[in-house]
């Protein structure tokens, strides 16, 4: 009889389970198996994680942990690599994670990446735990800790002498009205010009986020339709937004150019003469041109991600309800839309005064 369950020679070992007038005697077999089944389960564990995230999610947890390496270290425990290896985990503690918590504190950590930070640490101690290489009353005193709630940030922010570090604003940089229309519009008329006003209105008047953005193609525009359809990694959905009329002049303009690609990448990489090649832009070239393009019209230290904040706080100014703003700007849940609009309601337009 064969119990494959996926599991090699190795998980199986060598038993050979018992027949007794052509019968298994249990409850002995369904034990032995069993206990193969999850030694395999818990070997392939982290592959099977890493198979289901985002490449951008792994990235982080993966500079995440090696932050949490480097504390260990200077606690003179050598852990080796918390990113793949179960094993690694041995003799990790809620007091250690507790401790790394303050450690980040002292160093001046954004209090909202420490959260993050500790978000991926339960997230992987679970697996630990399923592999056998935590105990399962230490996971439970893991996830019993708790981050920084925002009331909680600002309290600390405000008594603590370094308050962050790293390349994270402390808060977006605000785009008024007047700005947002010279970014989408004082341009040049040349192949980098027009890619920049294209680019600044995908931006602006989508919402898009700069992955987004970088992984746009030609064919993702309708121009006939007015349409642009693109793929949102955080929701695993295929949108179609509308194109507004900023969108929609900027991108015939990319196109009666002959600067529009088909299925190559939509906005092409810089080259001399504010001319473009034919390789597209990176998530970094496009934020390091959004600041560029910041810095002219003296807004300092402008991100892509400030220009979705300015699309969903003006959505939010004009009446746009959570669930069509959640629905249009890709988030999971209602949370991050459900603060921008309480964020721009007048406190006291019901008040009645005459």
């Amino acid at each position: 009889m064969c119990y494959d369950l996926s599991m090699t020679d190795d998980d199986r070992g060598i038993y050979k389970p018992k027949r007794k007038n052509k019968q298994l005697t249990l409850p002995g077999a369904l034990e032995k198996a069993g206990a193969a089944a999850n030694q395999a389960a818990a070997r392939h564990r982290f592959t099977d994680y890493k198979m289901r995230r985002a490449d951008e999610t792994l990235r982080r947890q993966k500079t995440d942990l090696e932050l949490f390496g480097q504390f260990l270290e200077e606690l003179q425990v050598n852990t080796g690599n918390l990113f793949d290896t179960p094993e690694a985990w041995q003799g990790v503690t809620w007091g250690l994670v507790e401790a790394f918590l303050r450690w980040q504190m002292s160093k001046g950590y954004a209090l909202s990446s420490i959260n993050v930070r500790l978000s991926t640490i339960k997230a992987f101690s679970r697996m630990v735990m399923q592999a056998g290489f935590l105990p399962p009353e230490e996971y439970a005193l893991i996830r019993s800790i708790q981050g920084y709630t925002q009331k909680e940030q600002i309290r600390i922010d405000q008594r603590r002498q370094i308050t962050r570090i790293g390349a994270k604003k402390a808060s977006s940089v605000q785009i008024s009205r007047e700005q947002a229309r010279l970014l989408k519009k004082a341009h040049a008329n040349s192949p980098q010009g027009r890619r920049d006003a294209l680019m600044m209105c995908l931006l602006l008047d989508h919402g898009l986020r700069v992955g987004e953005v970088a992984a746009l193609s030609g064919d993702n525009l309708d121009l006939a339709q007015g349409t642009l359809r693109f793929y949102r990694s955080k929701v695993s959905k295929v949108q179609i937004h509308r194109l507004t009329g900023d969108t929609h002049t900027t991108a015939r303009a990319y196109a009666d150019f002959g600067d529009l690609p088909d299925s190559a990448p939509l906005l092409r990489r810089s080259k001399k003469n504010e001319k473009l090649g034919k390789a597209g832009m990176s998530e970094r070239a496009i934020t390091q041109r959004v600041k560029f393009l910041g810095e002219k019209i003296g807004l300092m230290g402008l991100s892509a991600h400030d220009c979705r904040h300015y699309w969903a706080t003006a959505a939010a100014r004009h009446g746009t309800d959570p669930f069509t703003l959640q629905e249009a700007g890709g988030w999971a849940s209602l949370a991050m839309p459900r603060r921008y609009i309480d964020d721009n309601d007048i406190a006291n337009a019901e008040v009645k005064l005459d």
